[in-house]
């Protein structure tokens, strides 16, 4: 009953973007890379279950504007088929992200944080060894 339910409700909201994963960043240019990709509109990155992903917002040329439904639903591709009801994205409840990028502002500043931080670190151990 509850997927009858939700279908009828259905605005396809899985049609409407493309998420890929990216390696894992790991160096300061790498986290550049990725602030380059969130100066471009509707991109966002996220990380969920430690894993990183690039989402771009962009419709499926097949979702029907009229009703949501697949236009192309018998030759639909594989992932489509495989989709179940439980990762629909119309479940109520917010998304489990660890980290979650929606513009290159929010990314300059992590990157801040994350290397700014560790060099006043490494500063401070490397003038402990130096009096020594």
């Amino acid at each position: 009953m509850a997927q009858k339910n939700q279908c009828e409700k259905c605005k396809g909201l899985c049609c409407r973007y493309v998420a890929l994963p990216i390696e894992k960043p790991t160096e300061k240019s790498d986290y550049e890379d990725i602030r380059w990709y969130l100066c471009h509109e509707n991109i966002t990155v996220f990380v969920e279950k430690g894993d990183w992903y690039i989402n771009v917002k962009n419709k499926c040329r097949h979702l029907s504007p009229k009703d949501y439904r697949c236009l192309n639903y018998e030759n639909r591709p594989n992932i489509c088929r495989k989709y179940r009801h439980e990762d629909c994205d119309f479940v109520d409840g917010e998304y489990d992200y660890e980290l979650h990028f929606t513009d290159d502002k929010q990314m300059e500043e992590y990157i801040k944080i994350k290397f700014d931080n560790n060099v006043r670190e490494k500063g401070k151990l490397t003038k402990k060894k130096s009096k020594k």
